[in-house]
């Protein structure tokens, strides 16, 4: 642990060792894959702060919108004098206007990357030198034991972005269970889920003309040839991003241009021309969905907010 001010850092960085293991693991299945949570290396977290700045991409637009116009609202919910949990707060861009109308008792951003969560917090503290920031650096993905952080006020998580679309919907079930069982009964959750929409839209949003969203999905190439000693030859790839109607998701991949042998340490994998590696889901509700789903995890959903577009929404669950 260290701290700075009223900023404390806890947490270890997730070991090389799974990385390779993970990366290992999902190249030896008949559809290659690889965890989009190894995205976020320090250059993976720039790429995406663009990418939500894009023209094309209306998700952190849409949400920003809908925190702004209902904050009141969304604050209440969250309770006076909480404790605000945030799993893969990023740069907590968004999180800054609640925090400023909620005024929590702490901020307990959860983050893979240490160098953006540091950064973040710094910031944060300079931005409201009254809050307590405990930032732990760490994989919400697995259980993680947050009460050694916390007090005694009420437990709200607070996960934006429509990360909960980047899991299937057996993950994103078993991850509203785990959640529950964090925030313990009474608690709250606020979720960002990114609803169902025209697929034009969907397409746009990621494949941007610039091609920011086809460089952070290449960055996982040049991350893995970094830590773990590989050798893609990362041209010789592209992004692949579609809609995927009938399972109402986005998917990510990146696509072999030719045949080729790639090393990872002293494992060899072949690729034929064409074959991708998938690199992530977004994953699409209607309201209905999510509530439903939420329901099956042990939530009640109590509030939902959406933007003028109904392009996004933000739902106010309650541990049950």
């Amino acid at each position: 642990m260290s701290s700075s001010g009223r900023v404390t850092f806890h947490g270890v960085v997730v070991p090389p060792s799974n990385f390779l293991e993970d990366v290992v693991a999902g190249l030896a299945l008949a559809q290659k894959a690889v965890p989009p949570k190894y995205f976020y290396d320090a250059r993976g977290s720039e790429l995406f702060e663009a990418i939500c700045a894009l023209p094309e991409y209306y998700p952190t637009r849409a949400e920003i919108s809908l925190t702004s116009q209902h904050v009141d609202a969304i604050a209440q919910f969250a309770g006076p004098g909480c404790e605000l949990i945030e799993y893969g707060s990023g740069a907590s861009t968004k999180t800054r206007i609640l925090i400023a109308k909620l005024r929590p008792e702490a901020y307990i951003p959860v983050d893979i990357s240490e160098s953006a969560l540091r950064g973040a917090a710094e910031k944060l503290a300079s931005e409201f030198p009254w809050l307590e920031i405990r930032a732990v650096t760490g994989d919400f993905g697995r259980p993680l034991a947050l009460s050694a952080f916390g007090g005694s006020g009420r437990k709200v998580v607070y996960f934006p972005g429509s990360t909960i679309g980047n899991l299937t919907r057996e993950e994103a079930l078993a991850f509203l269970h785990m959640t529950r069982g964090q925030v313990g009964p009474g608690g709250g959750m606020l979720v960002g889920v990114d609803l169902k929409k025209d697929p034009n839209v969907l397409h746009a949003a990621y494949n941007d003309a610039g091609g920011v969203t086809a460089r952070f999905n290449l960055n996982l190439l040049a991350r893995i040839n970094a830590e773990l000693g590989a050798d893609f030859a990362v041209d010789r790839f592209v992004h692949y991003a579609f809609y995927n109607a009938p399972m109402g998701r986005i998917e990510m991949h990146l696509a072999s241009l030719e045949r080729q042998a790639v090393n990872v340490g002293a494992y060899r994998f072949w690729f034929a021309a064409g074959e991708t590696v998938h690199t992530e889901n977004s994953c699409k509700y209607s309201i209905d969905e999510f509530q439903a789903l939420a329901a099956q995890a042990g939530f009640r959903g109590e509030k939902v907010w959406t933007d003028k577009d109904r392009l996004f929404s933000l739902h106010g669950l309650v541990a049950a």
